[in-house]
């Protein structure tokens, strides 16, 4: 089974417009259908304050290819975001033993094609970072100056995951 299957059988919690559990539906259907569910982005720092960034893999289910400030996904049937976070921050970056990330926001993402609750957070890992190969084609970390810089280009071409982009925006503003 490829990673796509696996992540469309994925089986998600749906909620209704204050966030509250009203059924569950495998992620495939979730997408397709536009169903409201739950999601988690962690902005990444090293010790020296710089940002993680990765490109998806070109087989991920959405946003394949693009490039993305955060790390994240969905939130599990039956899981609570600061689980889902902490899991999907370690997985992504590939590291174990990371600390709690730190919620700092939520909120609700919604274009014409999606819709998800997005419960946000930051986390410094001073670990040696080994991002999933399935999940990440390259990554770095990167001074504030040089993402901002980088980030104008790949919003001006649509390459920049619209989330994650969102994210950023919210957690700079904090």
């Amino acid at each position: 089974m490829t990673e796509r299957a696996r992540a469309a059988d994925e089986l998600l919690d749906i909620v209704d417009e204050h966030d509250r559990v009203v059924g569950q539906r495998p992620r495939g259907e979730v997408y397709a259908e536009r169903l409201r569910h739950r999601s988690t982005s962690i902005r990444v720092r090293d010790a020296r304050g710089r940002l993680f960034v990765h490109r998806r893999t070109p087989t991920k289910l959405i946003f394949p290819g693009m490039y993305d400030v955060v790390v994240g996904g969905v939130v599990g049937a039956g899981e609570d975001y600061d689980t889902a976070a902490l899991r999907e921050a370690e997985e992504e970056l590939g590291v174990q033993g990371l600390a709690m990330p730190e919620r700092r926001t939520r909120f609700l993402f919604e274009t014409p094609e999606y819709s998800w609750f997005l419960a946000v957070y930051e986390v410094v890992c001073t670990l040696p970072v080994r991002p999933q190969a399935e999940e990440v084609e390259w990554w770095d970390f990167l001074a504030e100056e040089e993402l901002e810089r980088r980030l104008a280009g790949w919003e001006r071409d649509g390459l920049v995951v619209p989330d994650g982009l969102e994210c950023h925006r919210r957690l700079s503003a904090l």
